[in-house]
């Protein structure tokens, strides 16, 4: 039986929130990590006994941090869990905690024997830097090895190997990549750095002879631009390996002779993203989430950002992604942190809070973190409604799921007279391309009836105005 798990704030030195991560339910026994406390938890199904460990096999405590991007993957009757720790951590008065102790880490938990296990972990030992904190960790079946991926930090980025027993990583690639996922006998993974542009390419590994294939990501299926696709999350299915980013997602596979290409989802002209949060297999298909406040700015110091990290533009949505189609599963909060599928139920951890920025540490967990338990009937029910509004941005914007919904429609307040395209496509594979439709705006409002379109929906509009895309 699985508690009912909830975690107000308490102490956890860090940048605003952390959250529940690294879901996984493997061989009886329910992993998960609560940072920024630095708690991994391991608890039974049979029994429902719980253990705890506080990371101090990597350093002394206090420790807080633990890992914020889902970095877990199992082989075997091992648990392996990786991320970033502080041990032990320092929190100054003038609300900065100091990076010195900070390391990145990979463990393993033996759900048999149920020990924990410090395979690796490094640190540059810098006031203000870090090293690349470990955000996936994937298993190399043919040579029996772990790839990690490190982004996130100052030195030692790109993808690494690592023994399953422990010892010393091995540097596969020299750019930074925060996410991978295996497809056929190679694994793509994600290039870039996600606080500048995002994703630049992406890079399939060979398993069986170790090279490198670099591919550009395409363009967009509305036949429109796309800006800053930073990487939240990637997932295989169809032989393809899909990308989750700012604003949509990449999917392709240019080794079977299909380049990547982007569908535009839920590009808001805000920071709303795919971020923080893992991408799971259910029933052949995706479930995944896109996030409404997973990191922003507290205090308004630069308000050009500040704005774009704190607009809230809409709920978190969680997808079940099953080509052609894109559907709407769930509503939530700030954001959805993990995912798992376990015993029938899909358990979704949430958090109402987002991180924050360097200079705007607490010595204590901002957010109140819970986990949610669904039954997995949702991915064949009705879609929730939802909504979603904001400011018309000076650019392609959308990319919203119509599956499932009878009586969807976009309202316009114009400042003046305008024009909108509408682009219909769907989540093809190969991608078909988009319908364009185009409709005359008055000054005013103006209420436009998505019920003749059909799969996804995005927009261009001439004029400066908001908008409000309602869902029912």
């Amino acid at each position: 039986m699985l508690p009912n798990y909830r975690f107000p704030g308490r102490c956890g030195p860090e940048w605003g929130s952390g959250g529940i991560f690294g879901l996984r339910y493997h061989n009886g026994t329910l992993y998960f990590t609560l940072a920024f406390e630095a708690e991994a938890h391991f608890v039974d199904f049979e029994s429902g006994e719980e253990r705890t460990y506080d990371f101090t096999l990597v350093g002394k405590a206090p420790t807080s941090g633990g890992d914020t991007y889902n970095a877990v993957e199992t082989v075997d009757e091992f648990i392996y869990f990786g991320g970033w720790v502080h041990a032990p951590a320092v929190y100054r008065e003038n609300r900065r905690i100091l990076f010195n102790n900070k390391y990145s880490h990979v463990h393993s938990y033996d759900t048999e024997e149920r020990s924990v296990k410090l395979l690796w972990k490094d640190s540059i030992h810098h006031e203000s830097e870090w090293a690349g904190e470990v955000s996936e960790i994937l298993y190399d079946p043919y040579n029996d090895r772990l790839l990690l991926a490190r982004e996130d930090g100052h030195a030692n980025l790109g993808v690494y190997a690592l023994p399953r027993k422990g010892g010393n990583a091995k540097k596969l690639l020299d750019e930074p990549s925060p996410k991978g996922t295996r497809v056929h006998d190679s694994v793509f993974f994600g290039v870039g750095k996600n606080f500048d542009w995002g994703v630049r390419k992406l890079a399939a590994l060979d398993l069986i002879t170790g090279e490198w294939s670099p591919f550009e990501p395409g363009g967009s299926v509305d036949g429109k631009s796309y800006v800053r696709p930073v990487l939240g999350a990637m997932a295989s299915a169809y032989n393809r390996a899909f990308a989750f980013v700012r604003g949509g997602l990449f999917a392709g596979n240019p080794l079977m002779g299909e380049d990547f290409s982007f569908y535009r989802l839920f590009d808001l002209g805000t920071f709303y993203a795919p971020l923080r949060v893992n991408a799971v297999n259910v029933g052949g298909g995706i479930v995944t989430a896109y996030n409404a406040h997973h990191d922003a700015m507290y205090k308004p110091a630069d308000g050009e950002k500040w704005r774009e990290t704190n607009e809230v533009a809409g709920p978190s949505v969680l997808l079940y992604i099953t080509p052609p189609m894109v559907k709407i599963v769930g509503a939530f909060g700030a954001r959805v942190t993990s995912v798992e599928k376990a015993d029938g139920k899909l358990l979704i951890a949430t958090n109402s809070t987002p991180n924050t920025g360097a200079v705007e540490a607490t010595p204590f967990d901002t957010g109140s973190r819970d986990l949610v338990v669904l039954d997995e009937m949702i991915l064949r029910e009705k879609p929730p409604a939802v909504a979603f509004s904001g400011a018309v941005p000076g650019r392609p914007f959308g990319g919203f799921p119509l599956d499932g919904y009878r009586e969807p429609r976009v309202i316009f307040h114009m400042k003046g007279d305008g024009r909108l395209r509408v682009y219909e496509y769907d989540l093809s594979l190969p991608p078909e391309g988009a319908e364009e439709e185009t409709f005359g705006l008055e000054k005013g409002r103006n209420v436009i009836d998505l019920g003749a379109f059909s799969g996804v929906v995005s927009f261009e509009v001439e004029g400066r105005g908001r908008f409000r895309v309602e869902l029912i």
